[in-house]
């Protein structure tokens, strides 16, 4: 399945929304990663070139976390999908609610295409914003409660029946420069990978 032409099918008229050009077979996905939102340019997305910016903080978080990969395919075979949360490259500085809530239908359905997953990890709060909205529509409140991320990272968190675990963004430069928040988005992935690796 190409996700991308799956969703398109759902867009009407002429959009800048940008979905991941990425064959994925659906069972085999055991945890989706959601990070903030799409770059720029879109070969440096995750399923964009080999060098792409995004995949170059996401492989040292995931070696940090003791799983060894050297490519987003490597990350696929484990049973990981990564995606972003906004569809539309920013303007400014901001992610504005507006290109969240433009996105959001595509996320909840790009979510639903996997049957079979353990554990989704909000990389970022665009995403735990996002995930939230989407929380909100079935269960009229939010899933992850309004406070900082650290102190949220030893709560279980589960919504319809799928680990929560709302983490640091993975891309960007900053994340290799502030050691504590790298430091914990890696602890963070290796205890997805955990969980996912439960049988």
């Amino acid at each position: 399945m190409n996700v991308k032409e799956v969703l398109q099918q759902f867009v009407e008229g002429a959009t800048d929304l940008r979905f991941n050009n990425v064959e994925v077979t659906p069972e085999t996905i055991h945890a989706i990663m959601i990070n903030e939102i799409v770059p720029s340019h879109p070969e440096e997305d995750f399923y964009g070139k080999s060098d792409a910016a995004y995949m170059t903080t996401t492989i040292p978080l995931f070696k940090k976390a003791g799983i060894e990969v050297d490519s987003v395919q490597d990350i696929l075979n484990k049973g990981i999908y990564i995606t972003n949360a906004v569809k539309i490259p920013k303007n400014g500085y901001v992610v504005s609610k507006e290109s969240i809530e433009e996105s959001l239908p595509y996320l909840e359905r790009e979510l639903a295409l996997f049957p079979n997953v353990k554990v989704i990890m909000l990389m970022g709060d665009v995403a735990k914003k996002a995930f939230n909205m989407i929380g909100k529509k079935a269960i009229k409140k939010n899933v992850i409660p309004s406070v900082s991320t650290y102190k949220l990272r030893n709560t279980e968190i589960s919504y319809n029946g799928v680990r929560i675990l709302p983490s640091y963004i993975m891309t960007g430069q900053n994340i290799l420069i502030e050691k504590s928040k790298f430091e914990m988005a890696s602890e963070d992935i290796s205890m997805m990978y955990r969980l996912i690796m439960k049988k």
